[in-house]
């Protein structure tokens, strides 16, 4: 059986850390940053790491064993 192929969008946009885990950043900071206020702003730079059943499958679509 032949490996699975990395889906390339979801590298892209999504990261593994040191130990595994996966880290994506938050949506909703492309435009209309006028309307949202600082606190909003502040949290949305920072990146997240996900949790989860999802975030063991996303793991293993970017790459992870």
């Amino acid at each position: 059986m032949p490996k699975m192929k990395t889906k390339k969008g979801m590298r892209k946009r999504m990261s593994l850390t040191k130990h595994g885990k996966v880290k994506r950043f938050r949506t909703k900071t492309g435009h209309m940053q006028v309307v949202k206020n600082a606190k909003q702003r502040r949290r949305l730079r920072k990146a997240l790491i996900m949790e989860g059943a999802y975030a063991k499958t996303v793991a293993h679509l970017i790459g992870s064993r």
